[in-house]
């Protein structure tokens, strides 16, 4: 048995072929589609899925911890097959998102526990600029 299908099996869900194509189109980009982005190249190979399939299967396989969800600070949410522990940059005029280029400062968490009375789990950090390509097409910073 595959990590995917025990994580899926233990929550009473089992690794569907929708499921599986869905998770191997996510891991195959970088570029943190929306669920419609999702929706439009899993047809690809599913001509009969249905955008409500979709969605449902996103949030079945976020919920599992197979992908993340990346927002929503833009108008959509997105997903992220890289689970691991990482932090993104979002263009502010295009809604882009990509991984930032450096690493996980775990050190943080601690130094978060030992000034609050949570119980940490964990943490999320977003950077937010200006791609490359709104650069070149003049929008101005702010």
């Amino acid at each position: 048995m595959n990590p995917e299908d025990s994580l899926l099996s233990n929550q009473k869900y089992r690794m569907t072929h929708q499921r599986q194509v869905i998770l191997e189109e996510i891991r195959k980009v970088n570029t943190h589609p929306t669920a419609d982005e999702v929706y439009d190249t899993v047809r690809k190979r599913l001509p009969r899925i249905s955008l409500g399939t979709v969605y449902r299967n996103l949030e079945i396989l976020s919920t599992r911890g197979l992908i993340q969800k990346v927002g929503p600070l833009s108008s959509q949410m997105r997903f992220d097959g890289n689970t691991k522990s990482h932090y993104h940059i979002r263009c502010s005029y295009c809604g882009r998102v990509e991984d930032a280029p450096i690493e996980s400062m775990d050190d943080i968490e601690n130094a978060v526990r030992n000034v609050s009375d949570y119980s940490i789990i964990g943490h999320r950090l977003e950077f937010m600029g200006i791609c490359p390509e709104c650069r070149r097409k003049g929008k101005p910073f702010s």
